[in-house]
Order: C-alpha cells, then sequence, then structure tokens
C-alpha cells in the first residue's frame, strides 16, 4: 500500500498572488480583524437569559406611531465594544449543512458537519488579532454533550475534531447544540475558554463576498475541483461569492497543491482568501464610519448562527470599529502544530507545540515567531 503520510504534511503550495498585493499587505490585518468582527461574534450568558426574562414580562406600547415626524433629529450614538478591556477568544465554525439554498450550492447531503474552524484571538488592549486553524481531521477526545432534547452523548476517544459538530448537532441539526459541542470539545483539549461562537453557512459566505463584490485573487496556475465545483484559470481576477466558496471547499483535484488532498494545504489556501478578502474590505473604505458598516453587518448577520452575546448589530459594529488600527504586522494566521497519527497517517495528532500555543494565548501574549513577538522580545532585550 502507499505510503499517505504526506498528505498531512504542510505541502508546498505555490502561494496566491493578490491583485494589489503590495499595497494591501500594509492594511490587511486592521481589515482582516474588521472582517473577523463581521463575522464572529456572540455569546451565551446568565445576564442575557436575566435580561430575557425581564424583557418578556414588560408590556410594550407603540409610542412613536403618535408622534410624527416633525420632531427634532435624534443623535445617534456610537456602536461601543461590550468587550472592552479584556481578551476575547471567538470560536468560528464554518459547516457545509446543506439546508436551503446551500443544497444547491454543493448539492443534498444528509447532516452536517464542519469542515472549517477557526479561533480567532483578541488581545485585551486590541491592537493584535490571532487566527488559529484547527484541522478538522486532529483525533481529540470528544466529551459528553448536551442535544436538544436535553439527553447527551457518549464520550469519545480519539475522534476527529469535526466529529464533535454532528455529534452535537444531532438527529435534529441544531446548530447552537453543534457549535457548544465543539466548543466544549475545543476547551476540553487545549484548556482555553471561548467566550463566543459563530457558525457559517456556505451560502453566509457566498453573500458576503457578493456583497463586497467579489475578491481578487492572482492565481500562479488554472485549479480544477470537480468535488467542489471549482473551475478557474491561471491569473488575475475576481471571485465571486459562489467561486470563493468552491474555492474555500476545495480539497482534491489539480493545481496549486490540489494534487495532495491534504486538509492542511487546504487551510493555507484558506488564509490566502482571507487575506485578500481583508484587502477587498480596506479598498471599500468600509471602516470609515459605521454608517458604511452597519447595512453590511445587518445583511450578513442573516447568514450566520452567533452566539446571544453579541447578536445584536450595533454591538458587532462596536467591536469591528475598535479593531480599525490594528498594526498589520500583528496578523499571522497559524495552524495548530500537527504530525500524522501513528495509528492512521490519514489523521494528525497536536504536537508539544500546540501545548506552547494554547498557553500564549490564555495569557494574552503574542504567538511565538511572529512579527508581534519579535517585536515585543526585541523591544524588551535592551537594558
Amino acid at each position: 500500500m502507499a505510503d499517505t503520510r504526506s498528505r498531512h504534511h504542510r505541502t508546498a503550495v505555490r502561494p496566491v498572488r493578490h491583485a494589489r498585493r503590495t499595497r494591501a499587505r500594509t492594511r490587511v490585518a486592521r481589515t482582516a480583524a474588521a472582517t473577523v468582527g463581521v463575522l464572529v461574534l456572540g455569546g451565551t450568558t446568565g445576564a442575557a437569559a436575566l435580561y430575557g426574562q425581564v424583557a418578556g414580562g414588560i408590556e410594550g406600547a407603540d409610542v412613536d406611531a403618535f408622534l410624527g415626524d416633525d420632531r427634532p433629529a435624534a443623535e445617534e450614538a456610537a456602536p461601543v465594544d461590550g468587550y472592552a478591556g479584556r481578551p476575547l477568544n471567538i470560536l468560528v465554525m464554518g459547516t457545509d449543512s446543506r439546508d436551503g439554498e446551500n443544497a444547491a450550492l454543493a448539492g443534498e447531503e444528509d447532516g452536517m458537519r464542519s469542515d472549517t474552524t477557526v479561533l480567532v484571538h483578541l488581545s485585551a488592549d486590541r491592537t493584535r488579532v490571532e487566527l488559529v486553524s484547527v484541522p478538522r481531521d486532529s483525533l481529540v477526545r470528544v466529551p459528553a454533550c448536551t442535544l436538544e432534547d436535553g439527553t447527551t452523548t457518549e464520550p469519545q476517544e480519539s475522534a476527529m475534531f469535526n466529529s464533535a459538530f454532528t455529534a452535537g448537532a444531532g438527529p435534529t441539526d441544531n446548530l447552537a447544540a453543534a457549535a457548544a459541542c465543539t466548543r466544549r470539545t475545543f476547551e476540553e483539549n487545549t484548556g482555553l475558554r471561548t467566550d463566543e461562537s459563530v457558525v457559517v453557512k456556505m451560502d453566509g459566505v457566498r453573500d458576503v463576498i457578493d456583497a463586497l463584490g467579489g475578491v481578487p485573487m492572482d492565481l500562479p496556475e488554472a485549479m480544477d475541483s470537480p468535488k467542489a465545483g471549482l473551475h478557474v484559470p491561471a491569473g488575475p481576477q475576481v471571485f465571486d461569492g459562489t467561486t470563493a466558496l468552491a474555492y474555500l471547499r476545495a480539497r482534491t483535484g489539480t493545481g496549486n497543491g490540489l494534487e495532495t488532498g491534504s486538509d492542511l494545504g487546504r487551510i493555507e489556501r484558506q488564509q490566502e482568501l482571507v487575506d485578500a478578502l481583508a484587502a477587498q474590505v480596506q479598498s471599500t473604505d468600509l471602516l470609515a464610519d459605521a454608517g458604511s458598516l452597519l447595512p453590511l453587518l445587518t445583511s450578513v448577520t442573516r447568514s450566520l448562527s452567533i452566539s446571544e452575546g453579541l447578536a445584536d448589530v450595533r454591538s458587532l459594529a462596536g467591536l469591528a470599529l475598535t479593531l480599525r488600527d490594528v498594526d498589520p504586522a500583528t496578523l499571522a494566521p497559524v495552524t495548530v502544530p500537527t504530525v500524522p497519527a501513528p495509528e492512521d497517517p490519514d489523521r494528525v495528532v497536536w504536537t508539544d507545540e500546540a501545548d506552547a500555543l494554547w498557553a500564549s494565548l490564555a495569557a494574552d501574549r503574542p504567538l511565538a515567531g511572529t512579527p508581534a513577538a519579535v517585536g515585543t522580545a526585541a523591544g524588551t532585550a535592551a537594558p
């Protein structure tokens, strides 16, 4: 039997050249950070539950209907970051759920899975954003999870990380329970608490990119992935939402590293597209003011399943706006360090370097090897 271990080494994927890349690189961190703010915020808290109970007992009166339109203009309050002053960990999950329009995008298929999971860490001072991709084929412990009907699943030892999403979803395909099980699995295996979570469906990715007018990309070679529905030529082009979605999903085929069939290679390509998307956000001046950001957020949030803490559009905008001045040098997407699993070369296990990664995030320190970490060390080395 052929040795398949190479599938999970970091593949030599040829870098995708982004249109306007040199100019965009100087701004990509803050725009990627703000894009993350658009896509990744929310959380369930006891305070939110208490608020719901109190609000349920209040009788509302539509006084505004009788006030007329000839009144003094109200001053619009600026959106506020409700998490200001403390670090924030947001777990973002991309799902290939085939409900509604998603079936038309990728075909009918039962159940739901999480193909992509990224931890977004925002530093307490909002000067850094770290994006950590978790390989779906990682073998981890999946704890018992609560289903929609109140029953619990059996814990699983040495299971694929993305199986937690399927287990939590249960027979009813409940997105909230799926996200909760993934968060519990992440927390148990890392020791790192997640504050919020977002589940992004395929149609959500499409709609975000179409709302931004597409993503300019420059491919070093043509890519063809029949399974993902991706067929694009080499050279500069603009991906619409459907094409970008196919690019994000593609793992097998030909061109730009697809030959290896590696999930780690796909993560690298996904990080390339996030980079390009961030540059596109900057080019549209989306972050100039809340008036530009709020309409897009209102549209985007309809395509996401967001935990309750920041499900309000103005809260999302408040956080996104605080990230406008993130130093571009601090954005360095990383992938959890792995090696092929001894018992299954088609799976991976985390190395000791992953422990150091989680410890840095827990302490809100720049990740080792990133420009922010190097700058911090240089600034403190001299007497």
